[in-house]
């Protein structure tokens, strides 16, 4: 099986503007999670995703791959959407890659991409068990239930599922890990979707797939999640560079 990994990166946010072309230990931020990406085993290819001519010279001046697309793109599934088009022929299922990760394990990509290997798998998706307390009730760490199968039942910002009975702390809390993997037809299928209800209510553009009856696989990693959503978060990651 080839894997295609894709890096959307743009420049505008609303939270953090420019952001993969922030410094980090003498690296832009892109750098940092394409060579991380590159590490990954299971990935045939790495290809950055950008609508921005600044961070499209900033990956060839590493000597990274990079492709321009659309500017019209509401996510980061639509620009790998566009970008899975133009390569369809040479790889049978594709790696959403964050962008804003810089210290993303190849270990959590590589295990996303084994979910593939079970030819019933569409989407794949990494969780992790929730530790700390504090993580359920923060809106923008993303809660989820899965069945018997790993198969995702629903995504939410809120703590899921409500523990009626307080005394009961049998129950193992799962935290979404923002990573997903898609069958490339499944990739073409999903961009097609308007945009749902459930999507609406929550922000979450997983629930408009479960909600026309796509299967979200599950993979359940040991590796913690640092993203770079706002700029005081690069204090919180300066130990690892």
């Amino acid at each position: 099986m080839k894997i295609l990994g894709i890096i959307p990166a743009r420049f505008a946010s609303s939270r953090f503007s420019g952001k993969p072309l922030v410094d980090i230990g003498g690296k832009t931020m892109i750098q940092r999670v394409y060579e991380q990406a590159k590490k990954a085993s299971a990935l045939s290819e790495v290809i950055v995703a950008t609508d921005d001519k600044r961070i499209f010279n900033a990956v060839k001046s590493f000597g990274g791959i990079v492709v321009m697309t659309a500017s019209h793109h509401a996510n980061g599934t639509e620009r790998c959407a566009e970008i899975a088009q133009k390569y369809e022929d040479n790889f049978d299922a594709i790696i959403n890659i964050q962008g804003d990760e810089p210290f993303i394990f190849p270990e959590q990509i590589n295990q996303l991409a084994q979910l593939f290997l079970n030819d019933k798998v569409q989407i794949g998706t990494l969780i992790k068990k929730i530790e700390d307390p504090k993580d359920l009730v923060t809106s923008s760490i993303i809660k989820v239930v899965v069945n018997k199968n790993g198969e995702a039942l629903y995504f939410s910002r809120n703590k899921i599922p409500f523990i009626r009975n307080e005394e009961d702390t049998t129950h193992t809390f799962y935290k979404h890990i923002g990573i997903y993997g898609y069958r490339k037809e499944v990739l073409k299928e999903i961009v097609q979707l308007p945009v749902s209800s459930l999507e609406k209510a929550e922000s979450l553009e997983q629930l408009r797939w479960l909600e026309n009856g796509y299967k979200i696989t599950t993979g359940n990693t040991e590796f913690e999640s640092h993203s770079i959503d706002v700029p005081e978060d690069l204090k919180r990651i300066q130990h690892f560079q």
